[in-house]
């Protein structure tokens, strides 16, 4: 499959994540300080777990874009390092909990946390990050904002209270797999963005735009996410390749698999889902089956058109390098596939 040509422009310089974190650098060194600050507690362990998690790299995509859409409208008094600290915690919170709920072995490419201190005291020290996400919020004594991010809170507890009934459910439809994906994923990138633009001073048409442009952006980084599970080398995310699989996760390459087929392929395909010790053997051939039905290019498209989407809802702003440099992170997002 081509690159689009902006793809092909990242792939031949600082791509997009990069010229993002250099942009939002200032404002990031502060948002790093409070994460780290506001993860302390008397309680040993719960530094210890918590600073395991959030010292284990990552982009911080998620705050960065609370970050980045504050400067674009410029008018911040400075609540947006508060919440884009919370979406941080938020999201590492879901982390915790997703692992223990998924029985994974890995997180960001190192023992998962419930590994090491176990299921129980990974659901706690999660707890502990929303609430300190709350207070943050609270804070900033901004109820709208905090009513954006705890409505997205509950939205993705159900996304993923979905997912889990969904599990090795081979009649799971793409129209289900949209839901699962916008509560778990998208939600909180809508709701970064949005709650970036709101301390930015956007105005309703600004604010919808940033909005819109979280979800799309959202939507596009699980889809491509969802890709690499597959097509990935061990490590690429941080995890296994085939994990989904084992999980019996029921996402989009595996649901476009299942409809076109064979009996025996699809069979293949489900005693796979869900087995926790399936051979490596077996992923490849559940691999193969995905690459001859092109079920994985087919999810990359719709990942494309997400991403487009989403650099088409920032035309409604005044031109200006932040806004193209979100409109390039939006493409960057799909170009991870390849």
């Amino acid at each position: 499959m081509a690159l689009s040509a902006t793809a092909e422009n990242e792939l031949a310089g600082p791509n997009a994540m990069d010229r993002l974190l250099t942009a939002t650098q200032a404002e990031m060194s502060k948002v790093n300080a409070l994460i780290l600050a506001r993860a302390d507690s008397h309680v040993d362990m719960v530094p210890e777990l918590a600073r395991y998690l959030i010292e284990a790299g990552g982009k911080r995509l998620r705050p960065m874009l609370t970050v980045a859409a504050a400067l674009l409208f410029g008018r911040s008094n400075g609540a947006h390092v508060n919440f884009a600290a919370a979406v941080e915690f938020m999201h590492n919170a879901t982390l915790l909990h997703d692992d223990v709920v998924d029985e994974s072995d890995l997180r960001r490419g190192r023992p998962a946390a419930r590994i090491i201190w176990g299921n129980q005291a990974s659901v706690l020290v999660g707890d502990f990050l929303l609430g300190q996400a709350f207070m943050m919020m609270v804070e900033t004594k901004d109820v709208d904002a905090l009513g954006v991010l705890a409505k997205a809170a509950a939205t993705m507890a159900e996304g993923e209270v979905f997912q889990l009934a969904k599990t090795r459910d081979l009649s799971t439809t793409p129209a289900e797999y949209d839901q699962v994906i916008h509560a778990k994923t998208a939600t909180l990138f809508e709701a970064a963005a949005e709650v970036g633009a709101m301390v930015g001073g956007a105005d309703a048409i600004g604010r919808e735009a940033l909005r819109t442009y979280g979800v799309e952006l959202g939507n596009a980084f699980q889809l491509v996410d969802d890709v690499l599970d597959y097509r990935g080398e061990a490590g690429t995310l941080g995890k296994n390749t085939g994990d989904d699989l084992r999980e019996g996760k029921m996402t989009l390459p595996i649901i476009l698999a299942l409809v076109d087929s064979t009996p025996a392929e699809r069979s293949l395909i489900e005693k796979a889902l869900g087995d926790a010790e399936v051979a490596d053997e077996t992923v490849a051939r559940v691999v193969a089956i995905l690459e001859k039905y092109d079920t994985l290019n087919r999810t990359v498209e719709k990942a494309h058109a997400h991403a487009r989407a989403a650099r088409e809802a920032l035309r409604v702003l005044p031109a200006s390098e932040m806004r193209t440099l979100l409109g390039d992170v939006a493409e960057f997002s799909v170009a991870r596939a390849f």
